[in-house]
């Protein structure tokens, strides 16, 4: 694994995922390569609105690729769980242009 990403920081830890194509994905971080691909067990898509709560797309255990990523951090649990996702509004994230 590489060892200079710090990803072996997240492993086993709650994390969100921003893709290149907008999408937001949060689950437990299991494991990545050199690649930067990512293994996401337990994972769902989190699908903004702004005229509905954010709705929550169960994944299950989830790889993505590395070059199919743009951000990815660490998710506080509490805070996150301190959110009402249903009554949560907002723009869906465009895709990154390169």
């Amino acid at each position: 694994m590489a060892s200079d990403t710090g990803l072996e920081l997240l492993i086993e830890q709650t994390t969100s995922v921003i893709t290149n194509d907008g999408r937001n994905i949060v689950g437990v971080l299991k494991g990545f390569d050199q690649a930067t691909n990512l293994i996401l067990d337990e994972s769902h898509e989190r699908v903004y609105s702004t005229k509905a709560g954010v709705e929550q797309l169960v994944l299950g255990l989830y790889i993505i690729r590395g070059d199919n990523i743009s951000v990815v951090g660490e998710l506080d649990e509490e805070l996150d769980s301190n959110l009402n996702l249903s009554s949560l509004r907002a723009h869906p994230l465009k895709p990154v242009g390169h």
